[in-house]
């Protein structure tokens, strides 16, 4: 055959049928690019294929969802789809058979082993029963799990994979190099369960090899899960004892948890290290009076554990910062139930409790320290623990908690009324995420979601928009966790912007479900965004009972705690001013309004400040007073860091309460300082940022708008937002009109 091959005439085309490769020098004719193969790959059935071929099957209706779980459960094997064809036959409970088709089904049990295993020689059938047990296999791992019997035969694992793969015997390659593959999902079952039932008592000795030899490459989720199947659950716990740093590390709570509820609840109780993690699982959950008496346990195992050589986990690097973790879940706990002083105290227990080089444990500590002061408004003590906080954990090589508490770093920078630093963060932690690829997917969502919350305040909704549509994407990619909510928040905040409430108030509905109370301070509950929502549809109604719900009253003392709440039902007070301008909602507005003026004021939270001097504004204008509503602009323009980002309010709340006036507090100008017929260019020039001034003057040359970004290294989008909020300051509708104020005012 070789022969024929090498003096074919050019014209003539060889086609052979086979299931294993033929013993042909292959690798030459490819080479030559004279082999056309048709694989296994090739040949398996699409979804759509698939579903046309059950459209010919008599007696079975298969809708989508069916014909995508039946594709995905045969991998398109065409073989395991005629079989399972002749199962469905007439049955109704269609989805719970696909659900649990597997190989162990009677039609696919019988094909499987008249056709395949009963054809193998005795060697390679062991091979295939003993490997069964694994759900990758490679050479050398196969060598360790079936130990010398292998070896002894002349057939190792990596000569006994190059046979299998050669007869095309349900091996799928994982990679390249064929270092790595997987059995066919039907076929490894087919096997598991018949290695079950003919040699069940080997299960726990392939398991713990593989275990072991898992333990020995450093792969310790493989080598517990072994473990477990194994029923070793004493070495399953140590393992999990000593993966717990890289398992907090890599933030993969979801996968520790399954392996502590395979635990028997003795194995965990034993070892202080697992009780612990248990607490912080049901911490996660929300079960917040479920965690202390864990946390107890543990540290009476410590107390009556030996000390040095002698005691058990003396080589378990976790049991050596337990007690600093226990304070930090203690601090976690008090922060989450708003006791600050609680917070404080066990948050520098733990600084005191870490060990040098702990820098977990500091990053934590420090953390909890930023938050607490953050639940207090104390927004420069937040910032600077909390940035202490960022650098430990980078010190840690803590890359996803780090990227996390940049997320919380933004919003305090935000607090502090620095939305430029807050977006330098976010978009340098999400070079650092990039590079780190779906590993940190959640992380990378988080920093997404907060990057639209700013896009959103600047007005740039299609850049906010994009990053929502990223994080959704990545979020696929990752566990659920108690940030999710966030998400439909900025989404719900994005439909706001884009004029569409009742959206909004959908997606709203779905994030309350998901929040959890837990280690932030709820600075914006969900309820009182809602209430927004509702003023902004004039629905005062609906926005009145929020606050009776809430018990938010003007009678309040002001904190930091319930400013969001307040600075709600302030807005709540001037739509009622506007519907019953004889209410004296608008006298309660303003006294809550300067109330919480002197406790921000007090501590020194610029944010704050900024939005209650334009909601006092907005209270001044909607009472007459447009002077007085001014000098608050004014003072805002004067005194804020980067007043622009916050002018929003006025654009979009301002509008919605002075609807048909003609005109908003933005274009307002100061009485008696010109003629109404004209005003002053120079007092609307000096509302503009320190970008727009730039944007502005490359309005007044000849570049175009595209040029324009290009030569500000912005988006085309961007730079639309930027001349939309030009035109709206000045009061103008086009770039003609707002160059030639640029230029009567000097700008230009």
């Amino acid at each position: 055959m070789t022969f024929l091959l090498e003096h074919l005439p050019p014209l003539v085309h060889v086609v052979i049928s086979t299931r294993a490769d033929p013993i042909l020098q292959l690798s030459r004719l490819r080479a030559r690019g004279e082999l056309v193969e048709v694989r296994a790959a090739d040949l398996r059935f699409t979804p759509e294929e698939t579903a046309e071929y059950f459209r010919g099957v008599p007696g079975v209706d298969l809708d989508k969802v069916d014909v995508d779980a039946l594709s995905q459960r045969t991998e398109g094997w065409i073989a395991a789809l005629q079989l399972a064809g002749v199962s469905l036959r007439g049955r109704s409970d269609v989805a719970e058979f696909i659900a649990r088709f597997a190989g162990d089904d009677r039609y696919i049990l019988d094909y499987l082993l008249e056709e395949v295993l009963a054809q193998q020689p005795a060697e390679i059938r062991s091979f295939l029963l003993h490997s069964a047990i694994l759900d990758q296999l490679s050479g050398p791992l196969c060598d360790a799990v079936l130990g010398t019997s292998a070896a002894s035969s002349g057939m190792r694992g990596d000569n006994m994979l190059a046979v299998l793969e050669r007869e095309n015997l349900f091996l799928i390659p994982l990679d390249e190099k064929r270092r790595w593959y997987r059995y066919h999902l039907l076929f490894a079952e087919m096997l598991h369960a018949r290695l079950l039932s003919e040699e069940p008592e080997l299960m726990p000795l392939l398991h713990g090899r593989a275990s072991l030899w898992f333990a020995e490459q450093g792969m310790p989720s493989e080598a517990i899960g072994h473990a477990l199947a194994a029923r070793n659950f004493d070495r399953a716990a140590h393992l999990m004892e000593m993966a717990a740093p890289q398992i907090r590390r890599d933030r993969s709570d979801a996968l520790f948890q399954g392996w502590l509820k395979d635990l028997p609840r003795e194995s965990v109780r034993r070892s202080p290290v697992l009780t612990v993690f248990q607490a912080c699982n049901l911490m996660t959950a929300g079960k917040l009076d479920d965690v202390e008496p864990y946390l107890q346990e543990a540290e009476r195992t410590i107390a009556a554990a030996p000390i040095g050589a002698e005691s058990p986990w003396a080589e378990v690097a976790e049991f050596q910062r337990l007690p600093a973790t226990i304070a930090i879940y203690r601090a976690s706990m008090a922060q989450a139930r708003g006791d600050d002083a609680g917070t404080v105290e066990y948050a520098q227990q733990a600084l005191a409790l870490a060990r040098p080089g702990d820098h977990l444990t500091r990053g934590a500590a420090s953390g909890f320290l930023g938050l607490s002061a953050w639940a207090r408004g104390d927004i420069s003590t937040a910032l600077s623990t909390f940035t202490a906080s960022v650098a430990s954990l980078r010190a840690a090589d803590n890359v996803i908690d780090e990227l996390g508490g940049t997320v919380v770093l933004a919003d305090l920078w935000r607090s502090a009324a620095r939305p430029t630093k807050a977006r330098q963060l976010l978009h340098s932690a999400l070079k650092t995420a990039q590079t780190q690829g779906l590993p940190v997917a959640r992380a990378m969502a988080e920093l997404h979601v907060a990057l639209s919350e700013l896009d959103c305040e600047s007005g740039d909704l299609d850049s906010a928009r994009l990053h929502i549509e990223t994080a959704a994407g990545l979020q696929e990619h990752a566990p659920l966790t108690e940030s999710r909510y966030r998400w439909f928040v900025a989404s719900a905040l994005l439909a706001w912007a884009e004029g569409a409430p009742e959206r909004a108030l959908d997606l709203l509905e779905q994030a309350e479900p998901l929040y959890r109370r837990g280690f932030f301070p709820n600075v914006r509950p969900i309820p009182a965004l809602r209430a927004r929502i509702y003023i902004s549809q004039g629905k005062l109604l609906d926005a009145g009972d929020w606050a009776h719900d809430q018990g938010v009253t003007v009678t309040d003392q002001p904190n930091f705690p319930n400013e969001f709440d307040h600075l709600t039902l302030v807005r709540l007070l001037v739509a009622q001013h506007r519907a019953q301008p004889h209410s004296g909602a608008a006298a309660q507005a303003q006294a809550l309004l300067e109330k919480h003026l002197v406790s921000a004021t007090e501590s020194g939270r610029t944010g704050s400040l900024i939005e209650i001097r334009l909601l006092l504004a907005l209270v001044h204008e909607a009472q007459g007073q447009p002077s007085k509503a001014r000098e608050f602009v004014d003072q805002v323009i004067a005194e804020a860091p980067e007043a622009d980002a916050y002018l929003w309010l006025l654009r979009t709340e301002g509008k919605v309460w002075t609807e048909g006036s003609g005109r908003t507090p933005m274009a307002g100008r100061r009485e008696g300082a010109n003629p109404p017929e004209r005003q002053d260019p120079a007092s609307n020039i000096s509302v503009l940022s320190e970008r727009e001034r730039q944007v502005l003057r490359l309005l007044g040359g000849e570049l175009s708008g595209p040029q324009i970004a290009r030569e500000l290294f912005i988006s085309y989008n961007t730079l639309r937002s930027h001349t939309k909020h030009i035109f709206t300051k000045l009061g103008v509708t086009d770039r003609r009109a707002a160059v030639r104020l640029a230029r009567e005012s000097g700008l230009i």
